[in-house]
């Protein structure tokens, strides 16, 4: 299997933290990071947001630092593992470096998987958006253990450009609960959002972090290589041998909440790409192409015609930019048997030719 990393990279933190993962919804927005759980780039994050699809990409959730209490080896001792990473502003070593207990990481299609080996346990943790929406679902599986895991996950928000950083004076924010999760306003001015989970418990917080550091923009010579989250609510959940637990990001009011259902319908979303693709029979590395293609093809709604498609031209910081659309088209779209998806995008372009030429790129 291609992308399967066993203890070989996820016990290196070099390493690690080095190797990004990427998941899109078809409206502009991402969900990204490192296999570690480092934020290192401002453009890591688990809700980046396309309000205007395929722009106004906005970080609203960035992160969800998570710690295991288990006492399968060692009955009433109560034993606490942290699964997270953090690197502070005095560039000091990770901590709690919770990437001692990642055992593997791997991909299930594009859904990027983790197993956390914890005593004699072993979690499995899941992320993925659901297909043209802003949404993005965490979920959590036992899927060994000879006793309940209690997981408890702090929840950081922000309400970003995703091409900027927070200073945490910034923000005056409400923090609502409402049935099964949080309402998450950070200004009158700014559209809420939302954390549900349809079991566990959500307790609001408010608390603001200071000073994540962003080692990759620092490589880059940026000058804001600091970054502020708010943490914005603790969610909790016991879990017995073989349940799952899901935690739901979203702009929506109203998403699924069945974690098992959005995984099936992501699931089938893909298989469907390869189907059409005749893939389905074909080498990993092939499959993996296929459905990578998908995930530069996004909507790109106009007035003339609400269906309009484009072409990122790149993650994470590029939009839909007339040259790449051009370039890349043929093999995103007819490569992969998809001739309507290159039509719509040609049409969509042809609402904006001006003395013979195309827009480089969409002021929105």
């Amino acid at each position: 299997m291609m992308f399967d990393f066993g203890r070989e990279v996820c016990g290196k933190l070099d390493v690690a933290e080095s190797r990004e993962w990427l998941v899109t919804n078809g409206i502009g927005g991402f969900a990204s990071g490192t296999i570690a759980g480092h934020l290192t780039r401002r453009y890591h994050g688990l809700l980046m947001a396309a309000l205007q699809p395929p722009l106004g990409r906005t970080l609203l959730i960035a992160k969800l630092d998570e710690t295991a209490e288990y006492d399968g080896i060692y009955p009433d001792s109560g034993r606490f593992y942290p699964l997270f990473n953090n690197r502070w502003g005095d560039k000091t070593n990770s901590e709690p470096n919770g990437y001692r207990f990642l055992n593997r990481f791997h991909l299930e299609g594009k859904v990027p998987v983790w197993t956390y080996a914890i005593a004699n346990a072993l979690l499995e943790k899941r992320v993925w958006m659901q297909p043209g929406a802003n949404t993005t679902y965490v979920q959590y599986k036992l899927t060994r253990a000879t006793g309940p895991l209690t997981l408890e996950a702090k929840a950081f928000a922000n309400c970003r450009d995703y091409h900027s950083t927070t200073m945490m004076d910034q923000w005056d924010v409400d923090l609502t609960p409402i049935d099964k999760g949080l309402a998450i306003q950070f200004s009158p001015t700014t559209r809420p959002f939302y954390l549900f989970s349809a079991s566990g418990d959500i307790q609001p917080q408010g608390d603001w972090y200071e000073d994540f550091f962003l080692s990759i923009e620092d490589y880059r010579g940026q000058n804001d290589v600091q970054d502020d989250h708010l943490y914005a609510a603790l969610l909790r959940k016991t879990l017995q041998p073989g349940e799952s637990w899901t935690i739901v990001a979203s702009t929506s009011a109203a998403p699924n909440l069945d974690g098992e259902a959005a995984l099936a319908e992501r699931h089938a979303y893909e298989q469907a790409l390869l189907e059409r693709a005749g893939v389905t029979n074909g080498s990993v590395a092939l499959q993996q192409l296929v459905l990578a293609a998908d995930q530069f093809v996004v909507n790109r709604p106009t007035t003339r015609d609400a269906n309009g498609r484009s072409i990122i031209a790149g993650y994470h910081w590029f939009s839909d930019w007339g040259r790449d659309t051009m370039i890349a088209l043929s093999g995103l779209t007819l490569a992969t048997r998809r001739p309507e998806i290159a039509a719509s995008i040609l049409r969509t372009y042809a609402q904006f030719v001006d003395q013979g030429m195309i827009p480089n790129r969409f002021q929105t």
